[in-house]
């Protein structure tokens, strides 16, 4: 079959060359014919008589069949370009596509506009002026592009999200604002089960958003896992300058270890911790590898080991919190404990 198409394509780039050769050549500067000589029209170099008498019957000026010829060539490498650009397409998305019905549905829309463009295109070169036929190509190119901006940015978008893949379906994204699991994707829509919205945290509500494809050229698109399976998350914990810091430290390693020992060993990253200043103490962040979609689940293993361990070593190790702590001292009037400064003179 390939075969078969290169042998038509050869075929009529040939027959065209050897048709509108001669009359390309006529009109080109410095290629007009010289003063007539004794010398045949067949017996001049790079001009076939056979080819002349067609141009002249079907192509030239005037030509009562110009309109028809013209109309028959436009068909002919129309259909010639359709068949070769439709092989390759359908080849192109079988392999990149993420639904085999999405590329049936692609492949329907791309030959139903091909079979628009060429019934317009035919029936415009059927007047036999080329240049009324360039002139046609670009206002229809510009009307469609115009009224069917929506549906082909759609189309495009759908195009680029199956070639570049900025995101795949399981992946957890941020598109206008909403947080999301991509469960389908269409050729009009990215279908997202919402993450957060009815409950705090992030977490699958279960709600199914539909986010138009032609909206994505216009978004900014955050995806948690466009480069590794993993995402860094943190749990920060207060702790008063008066506890214990190093035991403190000891017990966040120690829990975040034990919550994502799997992960740490499939990313080789292991649990960290950073200190900031407050007001009452010290901020320590607990930062750790862990997985988006079960990001809230680990969190809180995390936070309940945490507590538990913090009430166990209680007062060691304890929470900063703000509180306010009055301070009382004994009456200065009771006998003995009056301040040695304020004692009368011996």
């Amino acid at each position: 079959m390939r075969k078969g198409i290169s042998t038509v394509a050869w075929t009529w780039v040939v027959l065209l060359a050897i048709v509108v050769g001669p009359a390309g050549a006529a009109g080109m500067p410095g290629m007009a014919p010289a003063a007539k000589t004794s010398q045949p029209a067949a017996g001049r170099v790079g001009q076939s008589p056979a080819a002349q008498t067609f141009y002249q019957k079907y192509l030239a000026e005037g030509s009562p069949h110009r309109g028809l010829a013209v109309g028959i060539l436009t068909l002919v490498v129309l259909l010639v370009l359709r068949r070769v650009t439709t092989r390759r397409m359908r080849t192109y998305l079988s392999d990149h596509a993420y639904k085999p019905e999405n590329v049936k549905k692609f492949m329907r829309t791309w030959k139903s506009v091909w079979t628009f463009g060429m019934v317009v295109f035919v029936l415009i070169s059927l007047s036999g002026s080329l240049k009324f036929l360039g002139l046609s190509a670009g206002f229809l190119g510009m009307m469609l592009g115009w009224s069917l901006q929506a549906p082909v940015t759609g189309l495009a978008a759908w195009l680029m999200v199956v070639s570049k893949k900025p995101f795949r379906i399981g992946d957890r994204i941020i598109v206008g604002g909403i947080i999301g699991d991509v469960t389908d994707i269409t050729l009009t829509h990215i279908v997202l089960n919402q993450v957060g919205g009815t409950v705090g945290g992030e977490e699958r509500s279960g709600r199914g958003i539909l986010v138009p494809t032609a909206t994505l050229f216009s978004q900014t698109i955050i995806n948690y896992t466009l480069e590794q399976k993993f995402m860094l998350d943190e749990v920060p914990v207060r702790v008063p300058f008066e506890a214990d810091i190093e035991l403190a430290k000891e017990i966040l390693l120690k829990a975040a270890k034990e919550v994502t020992k799997d992960m740490i060993e499939q990313c080789g990253q292991e649990p960290a911790l950073r200190f900031e200043f407050y007001e009452a103490g010290v901020l320590m962040r607990l930062r750790y590898h862990t997985i988006p979609a079960e990001r809230q689940k680990i969190s809180s293993r995390i936070v309940d080991i945490i507590l538990r361990e913090f009430k166990a070593n209680y007062p060691r190790v304890q929470f900063g919190y703000p509180h306010s702590v009055i301070r009382y001292r004994r009456d200065e009037e009771e006998p003995g404990n009056t301040p040695p400064a304020l004692q009368p003179p011996g």
